[in-house]
């Protein structure tokens, strides 16, 4: 497993490149396993680069950019493993080689939900994104479900952009009661670690209301709140239309089931994505109907 910090160094993928399809799976480093299964379900489809760059414009004032988790050692172990063909570990001044340049503007995806309690940070990720895709040029780029509007957010930019690449987004990987994993789940102490199940506990509350029949999204906003008491701070529980994102009054199609938290340090997120039938409900992808194996 290679570690690469250059673009001049990232040349040396074209020889993996010739010989089968490139895949990307970005990431800001502080591997956890749900990262470990991006990485496993890239590998299985081609040579895997991992981009580990906790990527400075996509915080806002006062987050927690400085205290975001660092361990590039660590993270270089738990991959060394997994058939990993290099780790992509720029430095600042590589992927921002001057202050005040050329940031992407997001488009009407990231409205609302994340992007409207955090001003600017789609603007962050799809210009960190968008350097990633021309640095490495993959075939193919691994995400994580958990991170849906983001998701959305860049398939709305390879679309628009032309970009040469296939998305996929893998299932949220979870703890045994549900929490989702994160980076940011080391934040959290023992009494604050047990109320942050209350995310999950929210979304299968409106799981089983839509597998009741319940279609009323206004009535499965009001099961997820009163399910999240426990949170210190509740920033949103909503219901999407997947994939553009917009309101909805009934539930049909494939909509998001989405909610964003703080408790304690740590502002937690998470999401179900839903196929709504009349006779049936199915958890499904937000990008299609892409196998995940």
């Amino acid at each position: 497993m290679r570690i690469l910090r250059t673009a001049a160094e990232l040349a040396t993928l074209a020889k993996l490149r010739a010989k089968a399809e490139l895949v990307l799976v970005p990431t800001m480093g502080a591997l956890h396993a749900g990262h470990l299964d991006l990485v496993r379900q890239a590998a299985r489809r081609g040579p895997t680069v991992v981009s580990i760059f906790v990527n400075p414009t996509q915080f806002g004032p006062g987050e927690d950019f400085a205290a975001y988790p660092r361990d590039l050692d660590a993270d270089c172990a738990l991959l060394e493993p997994l058939q990993v063909a290099a780790v992509f570990a720029p430095a600042a001044e590589v992927m921002y080689p001057r202050e005040g340049g050329v940031m992407l503007q997001p488009g009407p995806r990231a409205r609302g939900l994340c992007g409207a309690r955090r001003p600017g940070h789609f603007a962050g990720v799809l210009t960190v994104v968008a350097k990633l895709l021309n640095l490495v040029r993959p075939d193919l780029a691994i995400f994580g479900r958990k991170d849906a509007q983001q998701v959305l957010v860049i398939a709305e930019l390879v679309a628009d952009m032309c970009y040469p690449v296939r998305l996929i987004d893998a299932a949220t990987v979870r703890e045994e009661d549900g929490l989702a994993l994160s980076s940011r789940n080391r934040y959290l102490d023992a009494e604050q670690r047990e109320r942050a199940a209350c995310l999950w506990r929210a979304l299968a509350t409106a799981r089983a209301l839509l597998d009741a029949g319940e279609r009323s999204a206004a009535e499965l906003v009001a099961a997820m709140r009163a399910t999240m008491s426990p949170v210190d701070e509740l920033e949103y529980v909503e219901v999407r239309q997947v994939p553009d994102l917009g309101r909805i009054q009934q539930a049909s199609g494939r909509i998001l089931l989405a909610v964003a938290a703080r408790i304690g340090p740590a502002r937690l997120i998470d999401n179900l994505v839903l196929e709504v039938a009349p006779s049936a409900v199915t958890e499904c992808s937000l990008l299609g109907d892409l196998t995940e194996g």
